[in-house]
């Protein structure tokens, strides 16, 4: 990312250039997309404007599906369900005629991914790890059934989740992941569980392997 980020200027282009190439048929308006790349508004208002500047994305009016509060009880005990209302709004989403797509998808995809000392850094502090596996976006294996596996002991699952939320920023997608403590995961692999095996069966990366696998 910090070579990228010299390249391309800051580490908020390159996140929200990502974000689009790897969602590339999907409207999205400025709050998700600052949800979902970790970008503060005001550094992402001023992202967007130079990439439609240069055709990379485009605007789109879309309907957004907007949870409303529950309605009021109708009679006691009895509880109202949410209201989802479709709200017009403006969003962008990759423009596809953009000249240089194919080797932008290349460079900041395919021949970039996340290095595996920064996936490492973002679990730090996470428990005492003693397997982890990336396959799927990590290694171009769209059909892989996990990204990343995550084994060990003591392990802190909502701070796992959270640091998980942080990379996927990074890589620009939501991320498939199973976090195991290694009891469970000794049990399942003598079992022959079906997701362990369809992991551990195919490609994949171990950037830290403390079993012996």
């Amino acid at each position: 990312m910090e070579t990228l980020s010299k390249l391309f200027g800051n580490a908020a282009k390159v996140k929200i250039m990502r974000f689009f190439l790897s969602n590339d048929d999907i409207v999205f308006d400025n709050q998700e997309i600052a949800y979902r790349t970790k970008v503060s508004l005001v550094a992402l208002r001023k992202e967007l404007k130079i990439l439609e500047k240069i055709s990379l994305i485009k605007k789109r009016i879309f309907y957004k599906e907007i949870i409303k509060k529950k309605n009021p009880k109708s009679k006691i005990g009895q509880g109202g369900e949410d209201i989802i209302e479709k709200k017009k709004t403006s969003g962008w989403i990759l423009d596809p005629n953009f000249s240089l797509l194919a080797p932008l998808k290349n460079l900041l995809i395919k021949a970039s991914p996340i290095k595996n000392k920064d996936i490492l850094g973002r679990l730090r502090g996470g428990g005492s790890f003693k397997l982890i596996i990336t396959s799927g976006v990590f290694i171009q294996e769209t059909d892989s059934r996990v990204d990343i596996l995550i084994v060990g002991d003591n392990l802190n699952n909502s701070y796992l989740e959270r640091a998980i939320r942080i990379l996927e920023s990074e890589v620009g997608q939501e991320l498939k992941y199973s976090i195991l403590e290694t009891n469970d995961f000794n049990y399942r692999l003598g079992v022959y569980d079906k997701l362990l095996r369809d992991v551990l069966d195919y490609s994949h990366k171990k950037i830290v392997n403390k079993l012996d696998l």
